[in-house]
């Protein structure tokens, strides 16, 4: 594959990009997905959110760019237990997932000097994973792997998407109205589609699933059929 500007080499171990705005079923489908084809996952979003979380601790706002860089450049203790997520040590999975970590981590990804410092860690993990790696996120086919081998960018409906992170809320035993939630998903795809550095869209190549009225395992399985037909046809060496 001929490599993008900017873009210092071509991975040897396969990677699916998953992209798409919030509560289109990435983190779901990319899970599914790699355990289906035998890969690590890397959930993007989650490091974002753990920057949001560390720097509320730390007390820096989220849009204070020389504190958020001290904060990166004296390092996150960042580590990945399977789907867990550990903050030096400490297990922040569900701490990460509140509707104000949602929001800094929307606030912190548009500042040019925290993307700047974890672009470097992103493409490190997808290159260690020893068979192939599924990266879900706003910009992985777009800046982070733009040479990925398979893409995807996973919509729906704004109600649609609205309704699944309400009830992902509820399981969690946080009562947010539905119409809260649905106000705050759509400022975040504001945020999201309209920042300056690497805004929120579908790469040229990727494919377009719209989730919206389907199961999500429908989706996962559309996603593996096409996924395995793209790296079947890059081992064998097919056109």
């Amino acid at each position: 594959m001929r490599a993008a500007p900017g873009y210092l080499a071509r991975v040897t171990a396969p990677i699916v990009a998953i992209d798409g705005p919030a509560g289109a079923g990435k983190s779901t489908v990319a899970r599914q997905l790699a355990r289906r084809l035998g890969f690590t996952i890397i959930d993007t979003g989650a490091i974002y959110r753990s920057v949001a979380l560390a720097a509320q601790r730390a007390g820096v706002s989220w849009d204070d760019d020389p504190g958020l860089a001290r904060l990166l450049d004296a390092g996150l203790g960042l580590t990945f237990r399977g789907e867990r997520v550990l903050l030096r040590g400490e297990d922040v999975t569900e701490a990460i997932r509140t509707p104000e970590i949602s929001r800094g981590a929307s606030v912190v990804s548009a500042r040019p000097v925290v993307r700047q410092k974890l672009l470097q860690l992103q493409r490190d993990l997808g290159r260690a994973a020893p068979r192939g790696a599924v990266l879900e996120g706003r910009d992985i086919g777009t800046v982070v792997f733009p040479d990925a081998d398979v893409k995807f960018f996973l919509t729906a409906s704004d109600e649609a998407r609205a309704q699944r992170r309400h009830a992902e809320l509820a399981e969690k035993g946080l009562s947010v109205p539905l119409p809260e939630v649905l106000a705050d998903q759509r400022r975040r795809d504001k945020d999201d589609t309209e920042r300056a550095i690497a805004p929120l869209r579908a790469a040229a190549d990727a494919v377009v699933v719209d989730t919206t009225g389907f199961d999500l395992e429908q989706v996962v399985e559309r996603c593996f059929r096409e996924a395995s037909q793209r790296l079947k046809h890059l081992i064998s060496g097919q056109p």
